[in-house]
């Protein structure tokens, strides 16, 4: 069940009572511009911590890479860690000392789960698309200016690219599903979308802005993104995003390098596009589509 502060009733009964009202009625006052601002910037502060610790996936962080990705104060980020895993949003690995998701945020992604139900249309797409190219295949999905892994097929071919982990995110445009979005959005929310990224991108192996404006040109030419030896070295993928009228998502496939020459990469591309056609015929764009302008960050 969804944890509950101790104090919550107790607070309720204080602010309501008589003797009390003066202090309900300031509580209950519009807030001042400084104020809010304040209160906006500490939620944007907790959810970029809760960001840090899921960008390794199911690896956990130490405090030490949650103080380098984030960028604040070693002091800062223990104190915010402490908080967090006090209401559930975190918790630490005693013998690892790694930060990890907490039992709080699951509890409320049970909730939500069914708003979401993109990444179960796929999974028949996923299968037969790893089925047939014997390589491992990725539903990645849009959150703002990032893209996050939310299925994964794998092929049979004894050689596997597992780049990636299923909830692992990253900047959009890092990785051949992540540049599929990016290439298929109108340029000007493309061009925003590297400049909100730009600082990041250079974490990650090879990556710098014009090999990606690059990626996100040719993907525009050929139909489909492709990436080699990028982020992963010996690793490349191809990805395909949909729909085409607003991208929500792309499915990528990924292999050892080996394996993508020109003319299977052609292949493979066609085989995700046959099934893309598929889903976008099953899914509801409607209720899929992003806001217009989601807020760029992260």
């Amino acid at each position: 069940m969804l944890r509950s502060n101790p104090h919550f009733f107790h607070m309720m009964e204080t602010e309501m009572s008589p003797s009390r009202q003066d202090e309900h009625a300031a509580t209950h006052a519009p807030a001042s511009p400084a104020r809010s601002r304040t209160g906006t910037q500490s939620i944007e502060r907790v959810v970029g911590m809760l960001r840090v610790v899921a960008s390794r996936g199911r690896r956990g962080m130490r405090i030490g890479d949650v103080v380098t990705v984030s960028g604040l104060p070693l002091s800062t980020c223990f104190r915010m860690l402490q908080r967090l895993e006090l209401e559930g949003l975190v918790e630490r690995d005693p013998l690892t000392r790694k930060y990890h998701l907490g039992p709080l945020l699951y509890e409320l992604g049970l909730l939500a789960q069914p708003r979401y139900r993109l990444s179960e249309l796929c999974d028949p797409a996923l299968s037969q698309i790893a089925e047939l190219t014997q390589d491992t295949a990725y539903l990645s999905e849009r959150r703002g200016a990032e893209s996050i892994c939310t299925g994964r097929a794998l092929g049979d071919y004894p050689i596997k690219a597992l780049a990636l982990d299923v909830g692992i995110r990253r900047p959009m445009g890092v990785g051949a599903g992540g540049l599929a979005i990016l290439s298929a959005l109108p340029e000007a929310e493309a061009d925003a979308i590297i400049d909100a990224n730009a600082h990041r991108y250079a974490r990650f192996g090879d990556f710098d802005l014009d090999l990606l404006r690059a990626g996100v040109a040719q993907a525009r030419v050929n139909g489909y993104a492709f990436l080699d030896s990028v982020a992963t070295p010996g690793s490349a993928a191809v990805g395909v995003a949909f729909p085409p009228e607003h991208p929500v998502a792309a499915i990528s496939v990924a292999a050892i390098s080996s394996r993508m020459d020109a003319g299977r990469r052609q292949e493979i591309a066609a085989i995700i596009q046959r099934e893309v056609r598929v889903i976008c015929q099953s899914m509801n764009v409607g209720a899929l589509a992003p806001p217009a302008r989601a807020r760029l960050g992260g």
